[in-house]
C-alpha cells in the first residue's frame, strides 16, 4: 500500500530544508579569529603606547616631580599643583554627583511611574551619555562659573567639579538603575510580605544588595572625569598655577591641562616630563579602580 506525500506534506518541507550547517560554520570560525585578532592588536597597540610612555616618563619619576610645582624650565617642573587640583576635582565631583545620582537612579527605577513623561526623562538620560564634554563646559561657564559666580567663586575647582558631576551624573544614573535592576522582584515583595514600607525595602534590602554595581559605574563615571580636559579648558583652568590651588580660589589646574600644555610645546624635555605625568595620572586612576574593586568585594561578601 502506497501512502500519498500529500497525507504528510512535513516531509516534503524536512526534504527541501537545507541548513547549510558547514558554511555557518565556516562564518562563525571567521568571525571568531577576526574578533581575536582585532583584540590582540588593540592590545598590542596598548601594550606599545604603555611601554613608549615608562620609557620616557619613568627616568623623571621622583619625589622631586611630585613635591615641586609647574616651571617654565622642564628640569625644575613637577605636578604637585596639578595633582592637587585633580584630587580637590574628585573630591567635589564625587560629592555632588553620587548622592543625586544614585537618588535619582532609585527614584526612577523603584518609585517613578511609568508614564510619557518618565519614559521621555529615560530617555533623555541615556541621550545624556553621549553629548560631547564641551557642550558641558559650555554648559559650566555660563551656570557655575558666570550666574553662580558669587557662590562658586567663578573660574575655581568648585565650578570645575560641578561641571565634571553633569558630565558623570548620566553614568551614575544608568549604572544605579541597572544595579537595581539585577536584583530579584521576590526579595521585594518578600519584604513587603513582612510588613515593611517600600522605602524600608529599597533601603534595607534591594540598596545593599546593588551597591557593589552601584559603586563599580559610580568610579567609571569618575574615572571618565579625570582624564577630561575639554570641560576645564572651557570653565577655566590654568596651564601654570605655581601654588596650591583651594576649593573657592580663583585659579587651579589639573593633570590633563598641564599634560596637554607639555605635550604641545616644542622642546623634547616637556615631552619626556609629559609622560612622567601621565604616569602619575594613570597611578591616580589604578588606584581608583583597584579601591573600587576592593570595596566591590567588601560588599559583596557582607550582603
Amino acid at each position: 500500500m502506497t501512502v500519498s506525500n500529500s497525507v504528510f506534506p512535513e516531509t516534503q518541507s524536512e526534504a527541501r530544508f537545507d541548513p547549510k550547517l558547514e558554511s555557518r560554520y565556516t562564518i562563525d570560525n571567521i568571525f571568531k579569529y577576526a574578533t581575536w585578532f582585532a583584540t590582540i592588536l588593540a592590545l598590542a597597540v596598548l601594550a606599545i603606547l604603555l611601554l613608549d610612555v615608562l620609557v620616557d616618563g619613568l627616568p623623571n619619576l621622583s619625589l622631586d616631580f611630585l613635591t615641586s610645582f609647574p616651571s617654565r624650565r622642564p628640569e625644575n617642573s613637577g605636578v604637585l599643583s596639578p595633582l592637587m587640583g585633580t584630587l580637590q576635582l574628585l573630591i567635589v565631583t564625587a560629592l555632588f554627583a553620587f548622592p543625586i545620582g544614585v537618588g535619582a537612579g532609585i527614584y526612577l527605577q523603584e518609585f517613578a511611574k511609568d508614564n510619557w513623561f518618565t519614559r521621555a526623562l529615560e530617555i533623555n538620560i541615556s541621550n545624556l551619555a553621549a553629548v560631547p564634554t564641551v557642550i558641558y563646559g559650555l554648559l559650566g561657564l555660563a551656570a557655575f562659573v558666570n550666574l553662580f559666580g558669587f557662590l562658586t567663586g567663578g573660574r575655581s575647582i568648585v565650578s570645575g567639579g560641578l561641571t565634571l558631576a553633569l558630565l558623570i551624573l548620566p553614568v551614575i544614573i544608568v549604572a544605579t538603575r541597572e544595579s537595581l535592576k539585577a536584583i530579584p522582584d521576590s526579595l521585594r515583595l518578600a519584604g513587603m510580605a513582612l510588613g515593611s514600607t517600600r522605602w524600608q525595602v529599597v533601603w534595607e534590602h534591594v540598596l545593599p544588595q546593588a551597591f557593589a554595581g552601584i559603586l563599580t559605574g559610580t568610579i567609571l563615571g569618575l574615572s571618565r572625569a579625570i582624564g577630561d580636559t575639554a570641560t576645564l579648558v572651557i570653565v577655566g583652568a590654568k596651564t601654570f598655577v605655581p601654588f596650591i590651588p583651594l576649593f573657592f580660589q580663583a585659579g587651579f589646574t589639573a593633570l590633563p591641562i598641564i599634560i596637554f600644555n607639555w605635550v604641545s610645546r616644542p622642546q623634547p624635555a616637556f615631552h619626556s616630563i609629559a609622560a612622567t605625568g601621565i604616569i602619575v595620572l594613570m597611578i591616580v586612576l589604578l588606584t581608583m579602580n583597584a579601591t573600587a574593586i576592593f570595596l566591590r568585594n567588601k560588599f559583596q561578601r557582607s550582603v
